[in-house]
């Protein structure tokens, strides 16, 4: 039963967007410490200065931006598969997913979906009123997602926003105050996903036109989407400079672009308009490991 629904709701894929929730939970720590301005710490002190107290509240609130990530990923994700269980039904791709393959009913999937979202918000509550405030709008676009590829090219744009909200919305568990440095993690992972997402829809560019579904390959082809998915990645490396001049950060931030950069040519080459054999490894492996990696050395030099 429970791998069903780890299954339905493609729980691995959550390697995504929590390490940039987890960059912004440390975003905030540092900004808390510093009064607020963004001056990188250059010694463990940054933790080890936290009285008893404060080290529980920092405790608590990442556990609950995990929790947070995971409860509105899964709402998310059990959404999607419950409003596209008819387009699956077709897709000889999707046929085998839970709910077309009757592995899970659809009642089952839409009551999980109300579950992790009421589990959302209330834990939103829990960490700060601004948290809980802005939690519906969260879930609107997260949930919001699975019907725009039936009316707009651009879905995978807003894909690429709803796992955006992660380093932002994690930084202000912590500061409740908004910044410019999560405000450009947030664009980084926006247009990231969004070209990755491009990428992985290559393999349904077929049946999403025969069957009136809207995507950038259905839109551009999949030369010219190829073309976009790569102009997104380059903005990325562009804002990870960006945040590198403001942010002033070191060696090790330093040295996660290198690999951020390099996964990303990397999966480039994996993929092109006549050959899509390597998709899932352009999608999944690549993209699973870069958010890591990445996640590991900049946390590395936000502490030290």
């Amino acid at each position: 039963m429970i791998r069903n629904y780890l299954s339905l709701i493609k729980f691995s894929h959550t390697v995504f967007a929590l390490p940039f929730a987890l960059i912004g939970v440390f975003l905030g720590i540092n900004d808390w410490q510093k009064g607020g301005k963004y001056i990188p710490a250059h010694s463990w002190s940054l933790i080890n200065s936290l009285q008893q107290n404060e080290t529980v509240y920092v405790i608590k609130t990442i556990l609950l931006v995990v929790l947070c990530m995971v409860f509105a990923r899964s709402a998310a994700m059990a959404f999607n598969r419950y409003a596209d269980r008819k387009i699956d039904e077709k897709n000889p791709r999707t046929v085998i997913r839970e709910i077309p393959a009757g592995i899970i009913q659809a009642k089952s999937a839409l009551a999980f979906t109300i579950l992790m979202s009421v589990l959302f918000v209330f834990t939103s509550y829990l960490i700060n009123p601004l948290c809980f405030v802005l939690s519906p709008v969260a879930l609107s676009v997260v949930l919001g997602y699975s019907f725009t590829k039936r009316f707009t090219a651009l879905c995978h744009l807003v894909l690429g926003l709803g796992l955006s909200l992660a380093p932002i919305g994690a930084y202000l568990s912590v500061t409740a105050q908004f910044s410019i440095i999560p405000l450009l993690f947030s664009a980084l992972v926006l247009c990231w996903v969004s070209g990755f997402d491009i990428i992985y829809a290559l393999q349904d560019d077929a049946f999403d036109k025969k069957e009136g579904l809207h995507s950038i390959p259905v839109a551009l082809g999949r030369k010219n989407a190829l073309l976009l998915s790569r102009f997104l990645h380059m903005i990325v490396v562009a804002i990870l400079l960006t945040i590198l001049n403001l942010g002033e950060f070191g060696i090790w931030y330093n040295a996660g672009v290198l690999v951020f950069t390099g996964l990303l040519i990397y999966q480039h080459t994996l993929v092109n308009p006549n050959d899509l054999r390597r998709v899932n490894l352009a999608f999944f492996t690549s993209n699973g490991i870069a958010s890591v990696v990445f996640a590991i050395f900049v946390i590395t030099d936000i502490l030290t």
